[in-house]
């Protein structure tokens, strides 16, 4: 059965839509970054970008070129720290939120 729709469209209408989604995205792709799920985090914030400032705003208040971002969030990007900072923070900023870091205590099975 054929998608009628296609994915990103509807996160890009749903975080218009709804700011808790939008917050949670982030949420969720920081937590992937900090679990080392790189890749699908990275995947979340290229979504997350297109849907709230869009990738020539986000280059404008990172000072970095577009196209190094668009590569920066593809699934095989090698975003820096201080890169990856930089695009948390824009993000941070157009959504109006802040992160905190809560740590948790793993047990040994």
């Amino acid at each position: 059965m054929p998608l009628t729709r296609h994915f990103k469209h509807t996160v890009v209408e749903r975080v218009e839509r709804d700011p808790a989604f939008a917050k949670a995205l982030l949420d969720e792709a920081a937590t992937l970054f900090l679990n080392g799920e790189t890749e699908t985090a990275r995947v979340i914030l290229r979504d997350l970008v297109n849907a709230t400032l869009g990738f020539e705003q986000l280059a404008a208040v990172t000072a970095k070129p577009s196209k190094s971002l668009h590569r920066m969030l593809s699934p095989k990007g090698n975003p820096n720290m201080d890169n990856l900072a930089a695009i948390f923070c824009a993000i941070r900023q157009q959504l109006g939120v802040g992160l905190e870091v809560h740590a948790t205590e793993i047990q040994a099975v």
